[in-house]
């Protein structure tokens, strides 16, 4: 790490440590995804993908910082989400979104036996979605999608490595594998950039179609779906170190690399220029702060100096984030980044904070602080 980052980092650790603090006492037990111009997150549904990110910013500053109150406010967030799933489930293949920054989180730190049941419960759930024909986990909920499956779930996967090890049952780590086999089949393209949706025929396992999704069309290249993938990719390497993989998490890393603007924070779509002519296109600082995480964990499992521009990479994207998109200068303001974009094909959440986007901004900021318990 050079000098001006070791800097950086410490400028912006200080920061969060003290803005962290000032995010419990405004959100409380709110479950926050989005906040606008306001500055003040959402209190969107416990079950919607995004529900563990606060709670995982909460371990993960307390794993950091040993903060008891930090502790004290996560600690029934896998409660809350293991009984609205009995209640009324509307879970899919997030689980792992849901249970990794929580369940998982709270049973490596402190032992808990019942975060390591919800956990284990979550992974049977995620396991119970794959469809064997196809050799893919099934994506939302709803008949007309019993064949989709998203690019996000190679995050998921994470859930089925941990339980495969946890448990000593393969079974697991199988589904993660043959997922894993078919994203790299289906979705990665030659030049490194990657679909969103892939639908398959649920009977046969045949591919039917690629779709847009959140990205600008079907042939486009929506980077937060890019930075999804390497970031899997690079921790299924990491679980079985299959080099298939790390040559994957490479190739779609130089693609995400050499699509960024002069400043480093990447655009919502890649191609989006090509669809957008006369229209400022958005960025998306969620999808920077993601791959940022999935550069540096690419970049620690590579040998010297292959690894190094990965390295690089995340530290352009870091400093510019944090000096360019950070809310350091409006204390009132509950988000730690801007200039987020949710669903720009959907007009929804464009140009605004999201929960994730700061989570992974936390998360990799630890990474260069020395953090080396892995979540994901």
């Amino acid at each position: 790490m050079t000098t001006t980052m070791e800097t950086i980092s410490e400028e912006v650790w200080s920061r969060l440590e003290a803005k962290v603090p000032r995010m419990l006492a405004s959100l409380g037990n709110k479950c926050p995804h989005v906040a606008g111009s306001d500055g003040i997150y959402d209190d969107t549904r416990l079950d919607w993908w995004t529900s563990g990110f606060w709670p995982g910013i909460l371990w993960l500053m307390h794993d950091m910082t040993g903060e008891q109150s930090l502790k004290d406010a996560a600690w029934s967030w896998d409660e809350r989400l293991f009984k609205l799933f009995q209640e009324e489930n509307a879970f899919d293949h997030d689980v792992g979104f849901h249970y990794l920054p929580t369940a998982v989180f709270k049973y490596k730190l402190t032992g808990d036996k019942d975060a390591l049941r919800r956990g284990l419960f979550a992974a049977n759930y995620l396991a119970g979605r794959f469809n064997p024909r196809g050799g893919y986990i099934r994506a939302w909920n709803g008949g007309d999608k019993a064949g989709w499956s998203i690019i996000d779930t190679m995050m998921n996967v994470s859930l089925l490595f941990w339980a495969s090890e946890e448990s000593g049952d393969p079974r697991f780590a199988h589904i993660a594998r043959a997922h894993a086999d078919r994203v790299m089949r289906e979705f990665v393209r030659a030049d490194g950039s990657t679909h969103h949706i892939v639908a398959f025929d649920p009977e046969t396992g045949e591919r039917i179609e690629a779709l847009g999704g959140q990205g600008a069309g079907p042939d486009s290249a929506w980077s937060r779906g890019n930075a999804w993938a390497l970031y899997g990719l690079a921790n299924t390497y990491r679980y079985t170190g299959d080099s298939a993989y790390l040559s994957a998490a490479q190739r779609v890393a130089n693609f995400f690399i050499a699509g960024l603007p002069e400043d480093s924070v990447p655009p919502w779509d890649f191609r989006a220029s090509q669809v957008e002519e006369g229209e400022e296109v958005p960025r998306d600082t969620s999808a920077g702060a993601i791959a940022a995480s999935g550069l540096l964990e690419l970049a620690g499992l590579l040998d010297e100096p292959i690894g190094r521009p990965y390295r690089a990479a995340a530290e352009r994207i870091l400093g510019s984030l944090a000096a360019k998109y950070a809310t350091w200068d409006d204390p009132q303001h509950e988000a730690i980044l801007l200039q987020g974009t949710g669903h720009k094909p959907a007009n929804q959440n464009v140009n605004v904070s999201l929960i994730y986007g700061d989570y992974f901004f936390v998360e990799t900021f630890a990474k260069l602080r020395g953090w080396s318990r892995r979540i994901f």
